[in-house]
């Protein structure tokens, strides 16, 4: 199968759609705004894909272009969404002629829904959800959307929650349907524990205490309970990730300027004299959950809402959070109830949840096997999408003449 090939990609070109997509595929086009819906979406492309269906795929950040770069190399067509300005996405739309458009999450543009319908072309929610903060606003509007979501064949929801906060919204129960998260569809990453071990850590003996996806002051409120920890562990070496590479060099400063003998993971290994590693580098996040001994999950110890947890647990590693994890909350309800994670109500909490775990390694295994388990219970969501929308991908649209 050829993909789908641009022009020279230039993202204003394609907002003004001065670039246009190459017609003639057909392809399923998937709506995906950033990093974490490019992520979620990519279990679904690949089953696209092995289907014998093109797939073209718009983003709106310049990271998610790049991510999806990396993940999809040339095995699919990607491009930034136009403006959502009537007369750019039918001018698009009239090009790339999908036979189907799949919207990730709250991905409702109307210009791109009114375009889609005046041309007959289906569009299907995938991964819908309604955020705790948007219900409201949403809800406020209901007759807008009503109308607006009226032409969307079905929504595929990521929960009952959601499903239901549809309904209220307008939108016909009987065009719903509870499907479960596409992130609980993620693959463990194809690594060398052994190698990348002993690439962190010297001597590839010591515990692991790895905070993924780290944001501003939540490496300090670590920092100062990581004595605490090492009378428990001596050995035990804190692994900070943080969210944002902007961030690398400033938190290697803060953590030496704290006492904390730190390393960076450019710099090779860790010796046995080093407190903390700072990972400056990006795309290895997934990859060191899978020999993290204690995984905390960052953006939790501030007002941020967290981080996706389930990259830690599709390795197996169950997981400890603050209390703010507004964005992952049906997630983190389900893997609470699933004994996979603790979530604190506060920095005191965590550091007693870490001490915990560290005095009973017998309750760590315990919280790892159950987040295993509860990953290998939802991993077929994907397959479950394709077949929700099977009878869309067999019938041709009909463009108006």
């Amino acid at each position: 199968m050829t993909a789908i090939e641009l022009s020279k990609p230039s993202r204003w070109r394609q907002h003004l759609t001065l670039d246009l997509p190459q017609g003639g595929h057909r392809p399923v086009w998937i709506h995906a705004c950033s990093v974490g819906e490019v992520s979620s979406v990519a279990p679904l492309i690949m089953g696209l894909l092995d289907m014998g269906h093109s797939v073209h795929l718009t983003v709106v950040t310049d990271t998610g272009f790049a991510h999806a770069e990396r993940l999809f190399d040339d095995s699919i067509s990607i491009a930034y969404l136009p403006w959502d300005f009537p007369g750019l996405m039918r001018r698009m739309i009239a090009q790339l002629n999908p036979r189907l458009l799949l919207l990730t999450e709250t991905e409702f543009w109307p210009g791109m829904l009114h375009s889609c319908q005046k041309r007959n072309i289906p569009v299907i929610g995938i991964n819908t959800r309604i955020s705790d903060r948007s219900f409201p606003r949403y809800r406020a509007t209901r007759w807008l959307w009503k109308r607006w979501l009226a032409g969307v064949s079905m929504f595929l929801a990521q929960s009952d929650i959601d499903a239901g906060r549809l309904a209220c919204m307008g939108v016909d129960p009987s065009r719903i349907r509870s499907v479960g998260h596409l992130k609980y569809a993620v693959s463990p990453p194809q690594v060398d524990s052994e190698e990348l071990r002993q690439r962190l850590d010297a001597s590839a003996s010591r515990p692991l205490l790895l905070a993924g996806s780290t944001h501003d002051n939540e490496e300090e409120q670590l920092a100062g309970m990581l004595g605490g920890w090492k009378r428990l562990a001596p050995s035990l070496l804190l692994v900070l990730i943080p969210r944002h590479p902007q961030r690398f060099s400033a938190v290697a400063e803060r953590m030496a300027a704290l006492g904390l003998r730190t390393a960076r993971w450019s710099q090779g290994a860790a010796t046995k004299d080093v407190d903390a590693v700072v990972i400056d580098e990006m795309g290895v996040l997934g990859q060191l959950y899978t020999i993290a001994d204690l995984v905390f999950i960052g953006g939790s110890l501030i007002p941020h809402g967290g981080q996706n947890p389930l990259e830690a647990a599709v390795c197996g590693r169950g997981v400890i959070t603050g209390p703010h994890t507004h964005n992952f909350i049906s997630i983190m309800q389900d893997l609470r109830q699933a004994d996979a994670a603790v979530q604190c109500r506060d920095a005191t909490e965590v550091d007693l949840a870490v001490q915990r775990f560290l005095s009973h390694p017998d309750e760590l295994r315990s919280l790892h096997a159950h987040a295993a388990a509860f990953m290998q219970d939802r991993a077929d969501v994907a397959n479950r999408m394709l077949k929700a929308i099977e009878p869309w991908l067999t019938q041709t649209a009909k463009a108006p003449a």
